[in-house]
């Protein structure tokens, strides 16, 4: 057996042998423990070897800073300093003079989706004003989602177990879902009920060859936005049991700690209007950086996460806003899928909120405010989101249809799907995903 000790310096991570037997509490350990160890194999070589393109002279110093202030993601494993693997790539989204550094270098160029909302955001907000809609700018969309299992992690003949993500069809903005085509003709599409949207299918693992699955379908997304005011708030019923589901704790990531309640304090003070409270929230996490994050099965708590560090991706700062918002009475849950913006597909997190007298609305926290002078763009993401979304999930760590026996290699989220044979999960560096998307007319 193997015991994990976590301790203070660069959260350090420290193995010592032991013989006695794996409890089911020491297994999960264990197993954190292995996918921590995943997630920070990069060498002290190897990270300043990338630093050295855009820093030729960076110094120990300067590398011990950067760990000090959470700018460099490290940790202590087997009495050995190994870096995230995409702590050197965070280090100039996070600390502000390596910024400065690459981009004078680099030069700025936007990315897929921020490319595409430069123009739909303006475009939306123009819509929904002239059609007096919150729901506007249909874009249908043909998807191929494959899950590769690679070649003979199973013995021959075993049983392959996989959860493929498929899209919602109880989301207002996400209609006409129609699948047309599967990997294998038998499959099971999960109940509209479950929080996770999936599509279940099994298959013989083959000697020497990856075992594929795959499904194609089609389905429409629209924008959403709502043009609120204070006063369009109405007072929360808290008898309801929407009220009190949505503004309590939850395991294991939406936790009241003493520093949630003190920020929530200081963001929202003595305001009393829930839209007004959103922006103050909304508005504080804007100024935490993005950066890729680590698995979200390696953490105990998101929220305090992104808090020690200073920065977090799209699911944590989301979770951060739910808990804060939460806190101070307003309705608030988890939503994710991908972002299907041309050029900026990707796995993506945001959140919704509930307001008395217009119902849940989207809050888009990792967007942030729209570069825009005009009020209603700039906090577009706050009471709105974009049309290229694949809306898979409308809650966190729920469980999986038909359910899953072993532990699931992300137990927040649920995008690139899961997959396990009848001895154990199977974890992300035992396969690979794809998607490709066709817009259509």
């Amino acid at each position: 057996m193997k015991k994990t000790c976590w301790l203070g310096l660069c959260g350090m991570l420290l193995l010592t042998g032991c013989a006695s037997r794996l409890t089911k509490n020491e297994d999960s350990q264990q197993e954190k423990m292995n996918r921590t160890q995943i997630d920070f194999s990069k060498t002290k070589e190897q990270v300043t070897e990338y630093i050295r393109r855009y820093i030729p002279d960076v110094t120990e110093g300067q590398l011990l800073q950067w760990e000090n202030e959470k700018s460099l993601e490290c940790m202590i494993i087997n009495g050995k300093k190994m870096y995230f693997n995409n702590a050197t790539p965070n280090l100039f989204r996070i600390n502000k003079e390596a910024i400065a550094i690459k981009r004078a270098k680099d030069g700025l160029e936007l990315d897929g989706k921020d490319k595409v909302n430069s123009t739909h955001v303006p475009q939306v907000v123009s819509e929904a004003k002239a059609n007096r809609a919150t729901i506007v700018h249909p874009v249908r969309m043909r998807v191929k989602y494959t899950l590769t299992v690679k070649p003979n992690v199973v013995p021959e003949g075993e049983i392959i177990r996989c959860w493929l993500p498929f899209p919602r069809t109880d989301q207002p903005r996400q209609t006409d879902v129609k699948l047309l085509s599967t990997s294998d003709k038998k499959y099971t599409l999960a109940p509209v009920n479950c929080k996770h949207s999936t599509l279940y299918m099994e298959k013989k693992q083959e000697k020497d060859r990856p075992t594929i699955f795959s499904a194609e379908y089609e389905y429409t997304s629209s924008a959403e936005w709502h043009s609120l005011k204070p006063e369009d708030i109405l007072p929360y019923n808290k008898n309801t049991s929407l009220y009190k589901v949505y503004t309590s704790e939850r395991e294991s990531h939406i936790r009241f700690t003493p520093r949630i309640k003190e920020l929530a304090q200081q963001l929202v003070g003595d305001e009393k209007n829930p839209l007004l409270k959103v922006k103050r929230i909304y508005e504080w996490i804007n100024n935490i950086p993005w950066a890729s994050a680590r698995e979200y099965s390696t953490l105990d708590n998101i929220p305090e996460y992104v808090l020690d560090n200073k920065h977090g991706d799209c699911g944590q700062v989301s979770l951060l806003f739910i808990t804060l918002a939460r806190y101070c009475g307003i309705p608030a849950k988890f939503q994710s899928g991908f972002m299907m913006h041309p050029g900026g597909k990707n796995m993506h997190d945001w959140a919704q909120v509930y307001f008395e007298g217009i119902g849940w609305i989207p809050v888009d926290q990792s967007f942030g405010l729209f570069p825009s002078v005009n009020e209603d763009e700039k906090y577009f993401f706050m009471t709105g989101i974009d049309s290229y979304r694949m809306i898979v999930n409308d809650d966190y760590s729920c469980s999986l249809y038909p359910r899953k026996k072993y532990s699931r290699s992300e137990n927040v989220d649920f995008q690139r799907g899961e997959v396990e044979w009848r001895n154990g999960n199977l974890y992300f560096n035992q396969w690979n995903w794809n998607l490709d998307i066709e817009y259509l007319k």
